[in-house]
């Protein structure tokens, strides 16, 4: 039995070694968290690169596949992705600043005809020239709110040159994530036994294929999007139908559930400012196309990608939300397809039990058949 010196001794110790990793245990938090909290952007931007760099390699493994050189294969790609990019801005700013210029010349007409409609269909009593007068009054909050953008264009500036310094680091992590991927890749295997090296190359092989071939049959449903939308808005007579069909397509793909909805809004106050009566014909045809889509397009354009049940790209898309804002949005679809695809790959299979749970319910003509021909 040790003495009463010797267990005050050891419960000292104990204690001791307590506060120790007690307190070692919160400064390495604290640590990390100010450590998280300073590296937050590079860890975004690395994020983003991953995923760039997943969707486009099996473009690059094809063209290597050809006799291209990885390097070269992959900056052919990018090019292509930042012209893409660049030809979309430009079409999109373009657009933007010939609407602003002919909504300040003519701001008069579409006011007086766009007070015109309300009084007309909702028995409203509204004076346009009062409209007219508060919109040109320097003391009006129209005005104001012109005047006080002003000041702010330094700082947009600003915002601008960071945002193409984050761009040019995206491209940059995605280039060596890609022109040196088997290298990145024969350096992990090395640290792993035989069996694990082999398990982890079939979850990188899926994640390849399952996220460029996801990311691929959404650009090829924009682009279904896009014709159709173009051919409908210049029909209608829809102010700029080609790019307001691009954003359309894009938006409506890349944004979950809502997306075809919240991409609408835009060419619907531009054909209600044109052509108020137009704007109906946008609605209707955005929601025909939308379930044209869900129905027909879709399925077999995605049929040999991954798919997306709707209510899991909603979940993840708010939950990237919540964690990254709008850019985690766009990139939780990627990551839950890819998700979703290695879950589906993994584990074992067994049949189901017949049962009205796990049965999708027929419809009454199908039924209404089968019974006639079992009489």
């Amino acid at each position: 039995m040790p003495s009463p010196a010797e267990e005050k001794l050891l419960s000292t110790r104990w204690l001791l070694k307590v506060a120790v990793i007690f307190w070692g245990g919160f400064l390495v938090m604290v640590a990390t968290r100010h450590s998280f909290h300073r590296l937050a952007n590079l860890l975004v931007l690395l994020l983003i690169s991953i995923f760039l760099s997943l969707a486009i390699e099996p473009g690059v493994n094809k063209l290597q596949a050809r006799g291209w050189r990885r390097g070269r294969a992959t900056i052919t790609i990018l090019l292509s992705v930042i012209v893409g990019a660049i030809a979309l801005v430009s079409l999109f700013v373009t657009l933007v600043a010939t609407q602003i210029v002919d909504l300040l010349r003519n701001s008069e007409e579409y006011v007086n005809e766009t007070v015109d409609f309300i009084n007309r269909n909702f028995n409203a009593n509204i004076n346009p020239q009062e409209v007219n007068d508060s919109i040109t009054d320097p003391n009006g909050p129209v005005q104001r709110f012109i005047n006080s953008q002003q000041d702010k264009v330094v700082s947009v500036s600003v915002q601008a040159l960071g945002v193409l310094l984050q761009i040019f680091s995206v491209l940059l992590f995605t280039f060596y994530f890609v022109a040196d991927g088997p290298r990145w890749r024969r350096a992990i295997c090395s640290r792993l036994p035989a069996e694990r090296q082999v398990r982890v190359l079939e979850v990188w092989e899926i994640a390849v294929t399952k996220t460029g071939g996801y990311l691929y049959s959404r650009a090829l449903l924009a682009l279904a999007s896009s014709f159709f939308h173009w051919i409908a808005f210049q029909a209608i007579g829809t102010p700029a139908p080609i790019a307001m069909a691009i954003w359309v397509g894009l938006v409506s793909q890349f944004m979950p559930v809502v997306g075809t909805y919240v991409a609408g809004v835009l060419p619907l106050v531009l054909s209600f400012i044109e052509e108020p009566s137009s704007a109906i014909f946008v609605v209707v045809f955005i929601i025909v196309y939308q379930q044209i889509e869900n129905y027909f397009v879709s399925p077999r354009i995605t049929a040999r990608t991954m798919d997306l049940h709707p209510a899991l790209a909603f979940g993840s898309a708010i939950a990237g939300a919540a964690l990254l804002g709008a850019l985690g949005a766009l990139l939780a679809l990627p990551g839950a397809a890819m998700v979703q695809a290695i879950a589906s790959q993994r584990g074992s299979r067994h049949d189901v039990v017949d049962s009205p749970l796990t049965t999708s319910q027929q419809p009454r003509r199908k039924r209404k058949r089968r019974r006639q021909a079992a009489g």
